[in-house]
Parts: C-alpha cells; structure tokens; sequence
C-alpha cells in the first residue's frame, strides 16, 4: 500500500511555513514536496533533473495545493546551493524547515573507487547538508527557531558491502546531525536524522527490486509491508511540525524493523 496524501495527519503549524527540500525532483523527495504542499506549506525545492521536477510542480497545480518553486541546482555546487536558499527564503519568508534529503546510493566496488570518485560521492551525499543547514541557521534563529531534517540511511548500521562511499556518507550525517543539534539548540533550531530503510522508489524497484531483494525484506524486516517513499514523509511532516518541537539530536529510523 503506498498510502494516500490526504490520508495522514493534519499539521496546523505547517500552514504557510517556508519549506526548503534538496532532491525533491524524484524519489522520497518527490513525496516530500507533495506531503508539504498538501499540509499548505509554501515549498521551495531543488534537483538537478529539470523536466520531472517541472512535471511535479504542475502535477501539485492540477490538484489545487499551494504551488512549489522549483530551483535547478546541482548540489555539488555550493556557491548555487547558497544562491537557491536565498531566493526561497526571498520568495516564501525565512526558511523554517530545511530537508536535505539529496543523494544518490550508485553501487560501486573499494577495488574501483578513485580519488575522484571518492570526492564525489562525498559532495553529492553528505558536504551539501552541512553547507545548506549553515545557510538556513541565520534565518531559522531570526524567525524564532526551525527544523532541520537530515536524511541518513540504515546501510552503515546494517554495513551494506556494496556502496562503502555512499555508507561512510551516511554514517557522517548522523555525527554532523549531532554536532548541529548541540550548536543550534540554544537558537531553538532543532536537528534531527531521518533514517529510512529499503524504500520502494521507482529507482529501487527498477534497478534493485530482484527475487533475491525481496527476499532479502521478507527475512529482514519485521513488517511484512513494502516501506514507500509516503511513510517517511509522514515522519518527516511530525519532525517539521511544532509537535516535535522538544525533539533534536535523535536519529528517526523508519524501516520497517530491519535494523
């Protein structure tokens, strides 16, 4: 069951909050920006695929939710990462809940990993969170506080063999989430790590969704059900919402009990 939108909570609290999503084009970021808009949040998202993220915008028009603003931006570059903050808050007021969920899990071998390829993965997994949590914290701390999503994985606590990059990556957003957390408590930004398990993207099930994969899930998780890209915007909407307001410093795993 991928569940519908409407069906969840209601966060009143969400209502006209500036909403700012990495990643948001596809995938869990491709729910998020529609889980948001529905909650009447006004929404900013970036992703560095232009013609399904324009796709999304409409799709969100067509239903009568607020309208979000699509940016393009490769998040490798952090100088047009600053500049697309800016222009949301520019154009939605002060960002009050930031998703850094952009990153991208590509297979790949210790044997074939170059210096390169090292450097890379880091800056499309982890080095653009830091950089957008520090260009959120100014506008978060004048507005009264804020949430600041991170988004994790469970493959460095289950230690996945086949993505060592993108796992180190990982692992760090859940010491960076910590740090920050501790740093901008007393602003009353709160910081905290989604961590979601085997998520059924359209991505996963077409490269990744094997006979052996779920089989793999039936012996893992504890739930029998196939874990969607909704039931971690769910989360997401409680960690952005003031109802997890006392919530920082914690990792949220939603994985069906795999781990």
């Amino acid at each position: 069951m991928m569940g519908d939108i409407g069906s969840g909570a209601n966060y009143p609290s969400l209502a006209g909050k500036s909403v700012f999503i990495t990643g948001g084009g596809s995938g869990i970021g491709e729910s998020l920006v529609e889980h948001f808009c529905a909650q009447d949040s006004r929404v900013a998202f970036v992703d560095v695929a232009e013609e399904p993220s324009r796709h999304l915008v409409e799709r969100i028009q067509a239903k009568g939710h607020p309208s979000p603003h699509f940016i393009a931006c490769d998040l490798r570059d952090i100088e047009r990462l600053r500049a697309a903050i800016t222009e949301a808050a520019e154009l939605n007021g002060p960002i009050r809940v930031l998703c850094n969920n952009a990153g991208n899990d590509d297979r790949h071998r210790t044997e074939d990993v170059t210096v390169a390829y090292w450097d890379d993965r880091i800056a499309v997994n982890l080095r653009h969170q830091f950089f957008a949590a520090q260009a959120v914290r100014q506008q978060m701390k004048e507005a009264g506080g804020g949430s600041i999503i991170n988004f994790g994985s469970i493959t460095w606590m289950v230690g996945d063999p086949d993505c060592p990059a993108y796992v180190a990556s990982k692992a760090a957003i859940t010491g960076l989430t910590r740090a920050l957390a501790r740093e901008f408590g007393p602003e009353r930004i709160r910081v905290n790590c989604m961590i979601p398990g085997w998520v059924m993207t359209e991505r996963q099930i077409k490269l990744w969704l094997t006979p052996a994969g779920e089989r793999q899930i039936a012996e893992r998780q504890c739930l029998p059900d196939r874990l969607y890209p909704s039931d971690i915007s769910r989360m997401a909407l409680f960690l952005g919402a003031d109802d997890s307001r006392m919530c920082s410093s914690q990792h949220f795993i939603v994985d069906g009990g795999w781990v």
